[in-house]
């Protein structure tokens, strides 16, 4: 009988749906739990693991490690290039020298270049680089403004910790990139690869110490600073002996002036000479020719009178 077979369609098409519904049930589950795992991971990433933050930018900031948004992260370290330049007057410039040198040197520093010259009125003048650390870098500026009078001061501060960072991260990536052309080296089987690799080798190596070069550079002077010192001998006048001018003094002052007006004019004669020479000799032909005019002339008044 037909009523006989209704049940047995109806449970077939009860159980696919049932088998459907699980299906979708087990989809769902699989999401919700990708889904609660990514969250997780946000939430590790995010918050609470700051050691998987990526290498910092030059701007101090980081990136995490999917190459996600960049958040500011806090400087370590500050790295400064100090610079300062002065000149000073003292009235003996190899003492003012020696006091430079041991400041320097007491402070861990060393002398980079010297100096020394005299003027055109006689007086002496040097000109001193030194390399002291940071840290005794106002203490020595201090002790050599103190040497005398101080005439100039300029003094330079470059945060350079950007350019630090960023080095030091290229350095980083480019030992890196070197490795890796090594190990494909030690893999190369062909010649040919061999000696393309051997090239572009050289090339990374060259571009890596290159970077070497501008860090132990950038280190340098970060690490020590830079002081230019200008020694100026004072003018003999700043030590006037007041008033109370001796006879001996007065007499030799008199003397030079003396001596300076007969230079002056002897000066004045030999530039005068040839002139007074020239116009002797024309005063000497002058007056022959006119006493042959005069010797002529009574000759011909004579001469005249006898005729009459």
């Amino acid at each position: 009988m037909q009523p006989t077979h209704t049940p047995k369609k109806s449970r077939k098409s009860r159980h696919r749906t049932a088998q459907a519904l699980s299906g979708v049930l087990l989809a769902l589950a699989l999401a919700l739990t990708g889904c609660s795992g990514a969250g997780s991971d946000d939430t590790d990433s995010g918050g609470g693991d700051k050691a998987a933050a990526g290498p910092r930018d030059g701007g101090g900031r980081a990136e995490d490690s999917r190459g996600g948004k960049q958040k500011p992260v806090a400087p370590t370290d500050t790295h400064v290039i100090r610079t300062a330049r002065l000149t000073v007057r003292v009235k003996d410039v190899p003492a003012a020298l020696d006091r430079a040198r041991t400041a320097a040197e007491d402070a861990g520093g060393i002398v980079g270049s010297e100096n020394t010259s005299r003027d055109g009125a006689g007086r002496e003048r040097s000109r001193i680089v030194l390399r002291v650390p940071q840290a005794k870098y106002d203490d020595v500026l201090a002790s050599l403004e103190g040497t005398g009078k101080l005439v100039d001061r300029e003094a330079k501060a470059q945060d350079v910790t950007d350019q630090v960072v960023d080095v030091e991260s290229r350095v980083a990536s480019q030992r890196a990139s070197v490795a890796r052309v090594r190990e494909l080296m030690d893999k190369a089987t062909k010649l040919s690869d061999v000696v393309s690799l051997e090239g572009e080798l050289s090339t990374r190596q060259a571009d890596l110490e290159a970077l070497l070069a501008r860090q132990a550079s950038l280190k340098d002077r970060t690490s020590m600073a830079t002081i230019t010192l200008s020694l100026a001998e004072s003018p003999v006048r700043a030590e006037a002996k007041g008033d109370d001018t001796s006879f001996l003094d007065a007499l030799s002052g008199g003397w030079d002036a003396f001596v300076t007006m007969l230079r002056w004019i002897g000066v004045a004669l030999a530039a005068v000479l040839p002139f007074l020479a020239v116009a002797a000799l024309l005063v000497l032909l002058w007056l022959r020719v006119v006493r042959l005019r005069l010797r002529r002339h009574p000759e011909v008044t004579s001469a005249q009178g006898d005729d009459d």
